[in-house]
C-alpha cells in the first residue's frame, strides 16, 4: 500500500451561494445541482487523497432533510472516511449558512470513489491515517457502510 495520509490532508470546503441557475420551479436549490457538487467535491477529496484521477462507484444515505432557497449560503464540506485498495468513502455533508454564521444541515452524503490510472484501470490508494477518535469511529462506520453496499448489490443482481 501506498504512503498512508491523514483525514486532514484531502478536507475539501466548498461554497456557493443560490442563483437562478441552481434553483427548480419552487425557487429552491435543485436537487440535481446538489448532487453535482457533491460528487465534485468527493472527486476533489478523492484526488488529494491518491493524486490521481478517480471516479464514482457509488453514492449512498442521499436525504434532503431541509431545502435552501434563492439567495442561501451552501456550505459543502467533503472528508475521507475509508480508504481500501483502489475505492475511497468520502463523506459530503451540506448546509445552509446563516448569516448569522451558524448553519442548518441539508444533506449528508456518502460517496464511494475509485482511483484510476492512465489506463483506466483502479489503482492502489494510500493507507488512512486515522488520528481522532471521531476518525475511528467515521472508519468502523465507512466498513459497516461497505458491508452493506456489499449485499445490497449482490440482492439487485
Amino acid at each position: 500500500m501506498k504512503n498512508s495520509k491523514k483525514v486532514a490532508d484531502s478536507y475539501t470546503h466548498h461554497v456557493q451561494i443560490l442563483s437562478q441557475s441552481s434553483l427548480n420551479g419552487y425557487r429552491r436549490l435543485f436537487g440535481g445541482r446538489l448532487m453535482e457538487w457533491i460528487d465534485i467535491v468527493a472527486a476533489v477529496v478523492a484526488r488529494r487523497h491518491c493524486n490521481m484521477n478517480v471516479t464514482t462507484a457509488a453514492v449512498d444515505s442521499l436525504v434532503f432533510k431541509k431545502p435552501a432557497f434563492a439567495n442561501d449560503t451552501v456550505a459543502i464540506d467533503g472528508y475521507i472516511t475509508y480508504a481500501g485498495k483502489t475505492s475511497m468513502e468520502i463523506c459530503v455533508e451540506t448546509f445552509v449558512e446563516n448569516l448569522d454564521g451558524s448553519k442548518d444541515p441539508i444533506n449528508t452524503a456518502y460517496v464511494v470513489m475509485v482511483a484510476i490510472d492512465q489506463d483506466g484501470k483502479p489503482a492502489e490508494v494510500p493507507g488512512l491515517i486515522l488520528e481522532s477518535e471521531s476518525d475511528r469511529q467515521n472508519y468502523e462506520a465507512a466498513l459497516r457502510r461497505k458491508e452493506y453496499r456489499k449485499i445490497r448489490a449482490n440482492e439487485n443482481f
